[in-house]
């Protein structure tokens, strides 16, 4: 049975403020989709995706394989525990462009999303490196791409709070589950300096 709030094509997810824990609101065309809870100082991430914000039905959610590897390889499952993809931080192109790798269930890959300015990815790290860093807000652009075919991006809107725009239209053929997309959205915010 299909899941109509996985139809879209465009998504807003908006980071919200809460003590203790990241907790994410992730809407498409106005209406809520999910909400998002990552608990903050976890020794191996476990992020759950839930219907609503009282978090009584779980959606999905992503589980690092690993406590620690250079990469980061992350499990995305469904409620049941069926598996529904793999993101993988790829380490070696990351050094200079974050680098993730989208593969499906089967681990074969579907898409690639890299930052897509060189300058913007060096002065985010040169960022991350100053005192409070984490406070000043960088824009930032990763496009999503199977081969040399454009099927997305995700954006950082400018402004103090966390909000991205995530944009699946390039996809067409629906290459990419949207559970799967959403999973990478939240960890290109949560997962990014690990």
């Amino acid at each position: 049975m299909r899941d109509e709030r996985f139809e879209h094509d465009r998504f807003q997810v908006e980071q919200l403020i809460r003590p203790m824990v990241n907790l994410y609101r992730i809407s498409g065309d106005g209406a809520d989709v999910a909400f998002v809870r990552q608990k903050r100082l976890a020794i191996k991430e476990d992020i759950r995706f839930f219907v609503d914000e009282g978090e009584q039905a779980e959606l999905f959610r992503i589980k690092a394989r690993a406590l620690m590897e250079f990469g980061g390889r992350y499990d995305v499952t469904a409620a049941d525990g069926a598996r529904i993809g793999l993101l993988e931080k790829v380490f070696g192109r990351s050094l200079l462009r974050s680098t993730w790798r989208i593969l499906d269930a089967d681990e074969r890959e579907v898409a690639v999303a890299q930052e897509k300015s060189l300058p913007i990815a060096i002065l985010r790290r040169a960022i991350d490196l100053v005192p409070y860093g984490d406070f000043i807000p960088i824009v930032f652009h990763f496009t999503i791409d199977e081969g040399d075919r454009h099927l997305g991006d995700f954006t950082r809107r400018f402004g103090v709070r966390d909000r991205y725009d995530l944009d699946l239209s390039g996809d067409t053929e629906r290459s990419i589950d949207r559970r799967l997309a959403l999973a990478l959205a939240i960890a290109l915010d949560a997962l990014q300096s690990r």
